[in-house]
């Protein structure tokens, strides 16, 4: 990895991607390259909608709100941009993925994105960034999974909800102690 001169990290704001932002920096302050940490963002209810409705407030607005989101999640993952990295930070408006290979766009690019932890409604609603841009980028890129206590913590209580959704809170307490 000698020859990346750029990494380029993609930031949802969301705290799966604090790992990813995190690796993204060191791997810029290793190799003396500059970080490009890139948070891509589209209107409420897509393009379709702004163009049936434009609004250069609204338009405004939400890009404003992009920028405090990528500032929001380097406080949040390092507690601001950290010292000895040169930033580049961009915030773009288009879908995630596409936005992310626009940018990781040079043989001496490296992107860096979180695996995140998407159930099967999160994969509908948002698409599979990291998986779109392994299979399409034009450099490498570096996927970085959720931390294991993440991971850990959505087979627990949350993921067991969801799963026993229609039981009574006697047939859980029977469960709990074994009677049946």
């Amino acid at each position: 990895m000698s020859g990346v001169c750029r990494v380029i990290a993609g930031v949802s704001g969301s705290p799966g991607s604090f790992p990813a932002l995190r690796y993204a920096a060191d791997l810029a302050r290793s190799h003396d390259g500059t970080l490009i940490p890139v948070l891509a963002w589209m209107p409420p209810g897509g393009d379709l909608a702004d163009r049936h409705s434009p609004s250069p407030i609204l338009r405004q607005i939400w890009h404003d709100a992009a920028w405090q989101r990528l500032w929001d999640a380097f406080d949040s993952a390092m507690g601001g941009i950290p010292a000895g990295v040169r930033a580049e930070p961009l915030v773009l408006r288009g879908v995630p993925g596409r936005v992310l290979l626009n940018v990781a766009s040079r043989a001496d690019d490296l992107l860096v994105v979180g695996t995140g932890r998407h159930g099967t409604l999160g994969r509908l609603r948002h698409g599979n960034v990291s998986r779109y841009c392994l299979a399409h980028a034009g450099c490498p890129v570096l996927a970085i999974p959720p931390p294991a206590l993440e991971l850990d913590a959505g087979h627990r209580l949350h993921g067991w909800a969801f799963r026993h959704h229609g039981l009574t809170v006697d047939q859980i307490i029977s469960s709990q102690t074994g009677a049946r």
